[in-house]
């Protein structure tokens, strides 16, 4: 008796959802899901590769597929409950488990239930394994992100995952990414965003907690030496030597980075502008002491009002895996590497001019630059272009590269549209605190002195014999002596006789 009444009230829960799946809507539901499941099983080994050779078929093969089959499971019940709000249908068969039609159901059912979880649980794990994958972060918004990504993939980064940086570890952060990425697929369809895309300065994860995963403060850096070589518009090389005094370690090296964010160490400023580039107030908490700077053209009500932030890894290190060059340092750089040949009379200064114009799209530029690095030498130097076109064919392509590398008119990208806080060459930089204007009350000023980050071994020199010293150049070649005179023979005088007379004594 218990039995029949178990019996009869999974009838009574059974019996409406056989028949109220029967609609148009739930039918539907069926057919997505149906054919999401085979196109599924045909793109299994792709799936469990868990790439695409293509981003585009990326997009279709791990978001829009998964997409058609969660709308499908998503129909199906929304179709029956539609079909339940017009009423309860009367005038159902019994089901009972003596039913074969019951029991094939609920083997089907249980059966599909389970195929539905191994399916969309894959599904959603491809899908969001592709969402962070480089592939999808650098080239699916081939334009918006053209800019980043080809900066990334010439970066000392290269090789590591976007999300290990902008995301990192841990199931908060990759939430917000989540959250805020929604909006740029919103901007990026409608066309919204901005141009050029403004570095993630408000609402990018600490710096403690991505870099510092590989590079934390304490890890030893100690004196590395640099070499900058740099040529003139003639091709003259010049080279200068810099002994860096990074620092780190168990901190009886401070050097850079132990003065900055050794242990111990507090270091916190205030910002006037979005970018960070104008820094009145700074805080240097060491030892249990602490001092503030401030810069003599601050205004208290100003300082009032800004926000303060402990500095990190970003506030010089400011585009890490997305930087871009000035030109005349890709233009060094392409000379050094031998793109572009040294001994081709005025390539830099060719170069400069050619990179320096405006251009309204990257097909404009790769069709001018060559064509007009070329007509300099077709009109200046006729000789050098009938005998080297090869050559200067090939620092054309050189310079469309540099181009190519650093500028991105269609997101408005340009030189030094990104400032890079390493250095104090190009952009202020090391100088936006270490400018000796920002003093405490007692007078005391933030140095400028050159040998505290680093020591100058050799400016603008053509053969630094500091490197010669080091085994870094080979040694100049010794002038060559003055070759000695050999020693004129006394004459010997002539036997009368005809003989000689050395032979005869």
């Amino acid at each position: 008796m218990q039995a029949g009444n178990q019996g009869s009230g999974l009838s009574a829960r059974l019996a409406p959802i056989v028949y109220l799946s029967n609609n148009w809507i739930s039918r539907i539901g069926v057919v997505l899901v149906t054919t999401a499941g085979i196109l599924w099983l045909f793109l299994l080994p792709t799936f469990l590769q868990g790439h695409s050779p293509d981003p585009y078929i990326g997009i279709l093969q791990f978001l829009a597929l998964p997409g058609v089959f969660f709308l499908g499971l998503f129909m199906i019940p929304v179709g029956m409950w539609l079909r339940r709000k017009k009423g309860e249908p009367t005038g159902l068969p019994p089901l009972t488990w003596q039913s074969p039609d019951l029991r094939k159901l609920a083997a089907f059912v249980a059966g599909a239930t389970v195929l539905n979880l191994i399916i969309g649980s894959q599904l959603t794990y491809r899908g969001v394994e592709y969402m962070e994958s480089v592939q999808f972060c650098g080239q699916t918004c081939h334009t918006v992100m053209k800019p980043e990504f080809t900066a990334y993939q010439n970066s000392p980064h290269s090789r590591v995952a976007c999300v290990q940086c902008h995301i990192g570890p841990g199931a908060g952060w990759f939430v917000k990414s989540k959250l805020s990425g929604s909006w740029q697929v919103i901007s990026v369809n409608l066309n919204l965003y901005p141009r050029p895309i403004p570095t993630p300065l408000e609402n990018l994860r600490p710096a403690r907690e991505t870099c510092e995963q590989c590079h934390w403060p304490e890890k030893f850096g100690g004196n590395r030496l640099r070499v900058i070589t740099t040529y003139d518009d003639d091709g003259a090389e010049a080279k200068t030597v810099l002994l860096m005094h990074v620092g780190g370690g168990d901190g009886t090296l401070r050097g850079i980075h132990g003065a900055h964010v050794g242990q111990g160490i507090r270091l916190r400023y205030k910002y006037a502008d979005r970018t960070r580039q104008n820094i009145p107030w700074v805080e240097y908490s060491f030892d249990g002491q602490t001092k503030e700077f401030t810069h003599k053209d601050a205004k208290p009500d100003d300082l009032a009002k800004m926000e303060v932030r402990d500095m990190d890894c970003l506030d010089c290190h400011t585009r890490p895996s997305h930087s871009f060059d000035m030109p005349h340092r890709a233009v060094d750089r392409a000379m050094s590497s031998g793109l572009i040949p040294v001994n081709l009379p005025k390539a830099k200064k060719y170069a400069m001019e050619v990179l320096r114009k405006d251009y309204a799209t990257t097909a404009d530029a790769e069709s001018q630059i060559p064509a007009q690095f070329a007509a300099y030498y077709q009109k200046e130097h006729p000789d050098v272009y009938s005998a080297r076109k090869a050559d200067i064919d090939k620092a054309g392509k050189a310079v469309l590269a540099v181009f190519e590398r650093n500028v991105f008119p269609e997101m408005r990208v340009k030189w030094g549209t990104y400032p890079n806080n390493i250095g104090h060459t190009d952009f202020t930089g090391c100088f936006r605190c270490h400018d000796e204007e920002h003093k405490t009350k007692d007078g005391a000023a933030i140095t400028q002195d050159c040998n505290t980050c680093h020591s100058l071994l050799a400016m603008d020199e053509k053969a630094p014999k500091i490197l010669e010293e080091l085994g870094l150049t080979p040694p100049a070649p010794e002038p060559p002596k003055e070759a000695s005179k050999p020693a004129r023979k006394a004459s010997v005088p002539r036997n009368p006789a005809g003989g000689d007379a050395a032979l005869m004594q």
